[in-house]
């Protein structure tokens, strides 16, 4: 049995490890940027991570729940647990002579964009993560 701590601190470490993955693939895309015909990558996870978050919090208020008469009754399979991020290709940049269409402007956008969520994902957990050492210091000084 293991305790949880909150049931948004699931979100956040989920949250991270796909902004992680997501910096990786902006940086194989900026290092590929000389390679002839490479097309840019990235990962959508924004509805793999908004199913996530329905199930670890609960939040069934968008779906319609189907109704189970018997028990015996074969079980609902949540399609919604099955998402996961997706790998694209970036399109709409006009490719070079040599096929390549990575666009380092672009790219460098995107990696700061990231690194500004990765942070704040990772100020999120350290706050959530004082709520609960300010309650125990609390506690203490009650005995």
């Amino acid at each position: 049995m293991s305790i949880e701590i909150s049931r948004t601190h699931g979100l956040i470490k989920e949250a991270l490890d796909y902004r992680a993955a997501r910096q990786d693939m902006i940086s194989s895309n900026i290092a590929n940027a000389d390679t002839p015909f490479y097309k840019p990558r990235d990962i959508s996870f924004e509805d793999a991570l908004r199913a996530k978050k329905a199930d670890i919090l609960r939040d069934d208020s968008s779906t319609l729940k189907l109704a189970q008469t018997n028990g015996g009754h074969l079980p609902i399979q949540n399609e919604q647990n099955s998402l996961k991020p997706t790998t694209f290709f970036r399109d709409g940049h006009m490719a070079r002579n040599d096929g390549n269409s990575v666009d380092l402007d672009v790219e460098t956008t995107e990696m700061s964009k990231n690194s500004i969520m990765f942070n704040a994902l990772i100020s999120a957990s350290k706050k959530d993560s004082r709520i609960f050492k300010s309650v125990i210091e609390a506690s203490s000084k009650v005995s």
